[in-house]
């Protein structure tokens, strides 16, 4: 028996070790991918995910904002599921003390009940390859400023080239550090609406301290529905506008997930730095991480104290503090990874293997012989700066009176250029007010004067002098050294303090008022100095730094013409592949594959917010009534992980089965892998996600929402591996494919 369990846990770890690294394009898929992921379990085809000329499994996944986060079209009418974290900034807003959907959730149990979400959404049109268009501008003998401003042109061309049809627009984008472009072309709806998230309770269950950690037990999913104009057009919010009617959207599989299935995730990747070079490591680990968690680190402590004794602040700062939290313990995170995995070392390694080959043939050399002396010179230049850089964009960028002060310098200008022009100086008025509107709602002065004495308080103390913008030296001579003291003044008298002091100013705009403004002057000391010094003097590294990557990259791709190569993430569409498998984080553990709901009764904790269990789901949970949701053991499964490669912008994605169903939703990588960004360790890394049956429950049973769940195409049967392939990604009843415009450019 023991021999037989050995050999099983063996299997299993054999399996778990099989990563998948990369973050594909979808027009590669056919060429470097399909073979593979049909060998893993995947049914269908490259083309059923991408093709510009039908519908796919592509025209179901949804870019929030510029790509924020991702999301999954769950119905025909317009109904999408992403993560609670990235609708956590939309519920913040729509909550009060008196409506507190972030401690109590929302539901709406008709569409008239449906919440204007204040953020738009994008649907992934074409890709186009315009690498050649773009090096036909190009030539060797140009500067790295020409080569910029030259590719500048070409894109600004390309992009008006697509048109100005309601909704479409272009992202031009660099791969491959500068040897390849392309341009995304999407279609953006502007009315989206709040349909349901759970209590945070449930969407942030574990809070900090499970962040980024496995097991997890996280209901990290939120609920909205698209809407256009009666023309099925994108349109502004209108209570006339009826639910978006998508090209496709998927099924769901309440069929569950076992140790090696296939798992396929598609969504909008933000950044990734996998050709970082041990230079660029090093600078990381040395300034720019320290410095980011030593500032995030005061800023959440100051923040939570106010939070924790007012309701109003608590609501205010909830979104504010979840975004500095979040990578907060990110930057922790991917130092100690970067340090335990030896990063620097292997970097250091790959760099000299690959100069050992560039140097064995003269022409290589000739071509590529000035990577590292570009690199190395480019990164001791940019040493010498980047602490301030890091200093002012998180410490003194960190205080909101300070980044406000920056939202009236289009008013001062036209001041400046002609106050008596009472047309302009209107409109700039009007500009600004319609700016501060958001930040009032969201705003405690108090809690922002103590902030901006110590982000002072930082900045004069751990940067350079001759590196600190002016006002710091103001503190040091008129207030004593005293950040607080200074902070005390500006807070009392600024009008970037107090709504009707601001409001007072705008009603009678005048020059000079704004210029002995003390919170004025502080801001625009700091944004000058930005400008005029921090941001010119790192801009002066960028050249070398940006010609060594793209010669470096250049290199590597000669080298290893075979290899199947994958650019770094840059918010747009990519696809990961792998399969769902348990792993060992460390010497004497081994992590199972899923969680179930049992884990929610043993972390419980009345006395810890972050651990508190709302108490219908308490008494639910205890009569273990599932439903249809639970698996073959009766037990409810809460998360699941897999070894595809995703990174932030990925919150949100739909996680895929073989047969192109949903299965769960992307929310989080683990503690143990977090300098996967830098470096893909494929032993360690993997993606958590929320298993879609907890999510069904959440909806049905708990909330009682049932006509949602009654809504989406829901799939009760067992994958079956002798399954046939579908013509398209098919739910059980199948949607039926909007027919695509056609398509105006060459595929």
């Amino acid at each position: 028996m023991k021999k037989f369990l050995s050999l099983a846990i063996a299997a299993l770890l054999a399996l778990a070790s099989q990563a998948h690294e990369g973050m594909w394009l979808l027009t590669k898929l056919k060429q470097i991918n399909e073979a593979e992921m049909q060998k893993l379990g995947f049914k269908l085809t490259a083309e059923d995910i991408y093709d510009i000329n039908k519908s796919g499994v592509k025209d179901a996944v949804v870019r929030l904002g510029r790509g924020f986060c991702s999301g999954e079209m769950v119905s025909a009418e317009g109904l999408f599921l992403t993560n609670h974290h990235c609708g956590y900034d939309a519920v913040q807003s729509l909550s009060s003390v008196e409506k507190d959907y972030l401690t109590n959730g929302f539901w709406a149990m008709n569409r008239k009940e449906e919440l204007p979400a204040g953020f738009s959404v994008s649907f992934l049109q074409r890709i186009d390859d315009v690498t050649n268009e773009v090096m036909a501008e190009l030539n060797d003998g140009m500067t790295e400023e020409q080569r910029a401003e030259k590719i500048k042109e070409v894109a600004t061309r390309l992009k008006t080239a697509v048109g100005k049809e309601n909704g479409l627009s272009a992202d031009f984008k660099t791969m491959f550090e500068g040897n390849e472009f392309y341009l995304f072309v999407y279609k953006t709806y502007r009315d989206v609406r709040l349909v349901g998230v759970p209590p945070s309770a449930i969407g942030k269950f574990g809070g900090d301290t499970d962040n980024w950690m496995w097991p997890r037990h996280t209901g990290d999913f939120c609920m909205f529905r698209v809407y256009t104009g009666p023309d099925g057009e994108p349109a502004d919010y209108n209570e006339a506008n009826i639910p978006f009617k998508p090209k496709w959207h998927f099924p769901v599989s309440i069929a569950g997930v076992k140790e090696g299935d296939f798992a396929m995730i598609m969504g909008y990747p933000g950044s990734t730095d996998r050709f970082l070079s041990s230079h660029g490591v090093k600078l990381a680990l040395d300034i720019e991480q320290p410095s980011r968690v030593k500032i995030r680190g005061k800023k959440l402590e100051l923040m939570k104290q106010d939070m924790d004794a007012s309701d109003k602040v608590r609501i205010q700062y909830a979104s504010k503090y979840a975004s500095i939290s979040n990578y907060w313990k990110y930057f922790i995170g991917q130092q100690r990874g970067l340090k335990r995995l030896r990063v620097y070392d292997k970097k250091k390694a790959q760099e000299e293997s690959l100069m050992a080959w560039v140097s064995a043939d003269a022409k290589r050399k000739e071509k590529y012989g000035e990577i590292l002396p570009l690199l190395e010179r480019g990164y001791s230049d940019r040493t010498k700066f980047e602490k301030a850089s890091v200093y002012m964009e998180e410490a003194a960028f960190g205080s909101e009176l300070i980044v406000l002060g920056f939202r009236l310098q289009g008013l001062k200008a036209q001041l400046e250029t002609d106050a008596k022009d009472a047309a302009k100086v209107s409109a700039a008025v009007a500009q600004v007010q319609a700016m501060a509107e958001e930040h009032w709602k969201d705003y405690n002065a108090a809690t922002d004067e103590k902030i901006t004495a110590a982000m002072f308080d930082l900045l004069r103390n751990d940067v350079e002098k001759d590196l600190q913008p002016g006002i710091t030296g103001t503190i040091s001579t008129k207030y004593k050294g005293s950040s607080a003291a200074w902070a005390k003044a500006v807070f009392a008298k600024s009008i970037l303090a107090d709504k009707a002091r601001l409001d007072a100013f705008l009603a009678k705009p005048s020059l000079k008022a704004l210029q002995k403004d003390l919170g004025f002057q502080a801001s625009e000391s700091c944004l000058n100095h930005y400008r005029n010094v921090i941001g010119p003097a790192i801009g002066s590294t960028e050249d070398d730094i940006a010609k060594g990557y793209r010669l470096m990259v250049a290199a590597l791709r000669e080298r290893e013409p075979n290899k199947s190569w994958y650019p770094n993430a840059n918010s747009t569409m990519r696809l990961t592949y792998g399969q769902v498998g348990s792993y060992v984080p460390m010497d004497g553990a081994f992590y199972k594959h899923v969680t179930t709901a049992k884990g929610i009764l043993e972390k419980e904790d009345p006395t810890n917010e972050e651990f508190i269990v709302p108490t219908k789901q308490h008494e639910l949970l205890m009569k273990k009534d599932y439903g249809r949701y639970a698996d073959e053991n009766g037990e409810l499964v809460t998360c699941f992980i897999s070894n595809n490669d995703i990174t932030g912008g990925n919150s949100g994605s739909p996680v895929i089965n073989g047969n192109a169903e949903l299965i769960g939703i992307a929310f989080d990588g683990n503690w143990e892998a977090m300098s996967g960004d830098i470096a893909f360790e494929p032993e360690l890394q993997r993606t958590i996600s929320v298993d879609i049956r907890y999510v069904l429950w959440c909806i049905d049973k708990l909330a009682g929402a049932g006509h949602l769940v009654n809504e989406m195409t829901v799939v009760e049967r067992k994958p079956m591996v002798e399954e046939v392939k579908a013509e398209v990604p098919a739910p059980v009843e199948p949607v039926k494919p909007v027919k695509p415009a056609k398509a105006t450019v060459k595929k």
